[in-house]
C-alpha cells in the first residue's frame, strides 16, 4: 500500500462578521479531531472572527468571548462535537520568531484525540506546516467582505 495526499478545497464568501461566524460553524463540519489547521491572512482579515464561529458551534464560547491570543499566544475553549468533549486551541504565533519558541508551546501535547488546534501565523514555521492537516486562507473582498478558502489534505491509500 502506498499513501498519497489529496487536497479537498472549499470556499466561502461572506459579507459581514455575522456571516464569517456562520462560515466558521459550517467549516467545523469538516474538521475531525485531532486536527491542526493553519489560519492565514493579513492583520484584520477575520481569522479570529472565523474562530468565533467554530467556538460557538462547539458550545465552547459565545462569539463575544473569543478574542485574539496575540499577546497570550494561546486560548483554550472546552466544548463538544457529536456528543464528545472537544478542546479548541486558538494560537497566534505572530510574535514568535524561532522554531525553538514554537517547540516550547507543546503543540504535540495539544493534539490529543479530542483537540482542534487553529494556528494563526503558523505558515511561518516548518514544524507547524508539517503537522497541519490543511490551511484556511482569509482574504478581504472590500469592506467587511471575506473570501475564505479551506484546503484540507487527506491521505489516500492505494494498492501498490
Amino acid at each position: 500500500m502506498t499513501e498519497e495526499l489529496a487536497t479537498r478545497t472549499m470556499e466561502f464568501h461572506t459579507e459581514n462578521a455575522a456571516e464569517t461566524i456562520r462560515a466558521g460553524a459550517e467549516l467545523l463540519k469538516t474538521l475531525q479531531p485531532p486536527v491542526l489547521m493553519i489560519l492565514t491572512g493579513t492583520l484584520g482579515a477575520g481569522k479570529t472572527t472565523l474562530v468565533k464561529g467554530i467556538a460557538d458551534a462547539l458550545g465552547a464560547a459565545e462569539p463575544d468571548e473569543v478574542t485574539s491570543p496575540t499577546f497570550t499566544l494561546m486560548h483554550e475553549y472546552e466544548g463538544s462535537l457529536n456528543g464528545k468533549p472537544v478542546s479548541l486551541y486558538h494560537l497566534d504565533l505572530y510574535r514568535l520568531e524561532s522554531e525553538r519558541q514554537v517547540e516550547q508551546l507543546g503543540i504535540d501535547e495539544l493534539l490529543e484525540d479530542d483537540a482542534i488546534v487553529l494556528v494563526e501565523w503558523g505558515e511561518k514555521f516548518a514544524s507547524i506546516q508539517r503537522r497541519a492537516a490543511g490551511e484556511i486562507v482569509m482574504e478581504s473582498e472590500g469592506g467587511d467582505g471575506r473570501k475564505i478558502s479551506v484546503k484540507l489534505r487527506q491521505e489516500l491509500q492505494q494498492s501498490a
